[in-house]
């Protein structure tokens, strides 16, 4: 009966590791939560890179008959 949550006395082992298990998901919800973040501003981060590498490789003046190198293999 000890897996039982009802049968489980205030204060025993089994429930101070319960609420530790519960406090640990939570420090883990706010630890993925700010990776998300994070992600979500390196994303935005490397877009905006590479739209400035774009246009400046297209304002990049080449002398005729040079062939057009394309620095992202065609990826963007």
């Amino acid at each position: 009966a000890a897996a039982d949550p009802a049968s489980v006395a205030p204060g025993s082992l089994e429930g101070g590791s319960w609420c530790n298990e519960h406090m640990l998901h939570e420090r883990l919800d706010i630890i993925e939560e700010k990776v998300i973040k994070t992600v979500e501003h390196l994303e935005s981060e490397v877009k905006s890179l590479l739209n400035i590498i774009s246009e400046t490789t297209l304002n990049i003046p080449t002398v005729p008959g040079t062939p057009l190198t394309d620095i992202f293999d065609g990826e963007y």
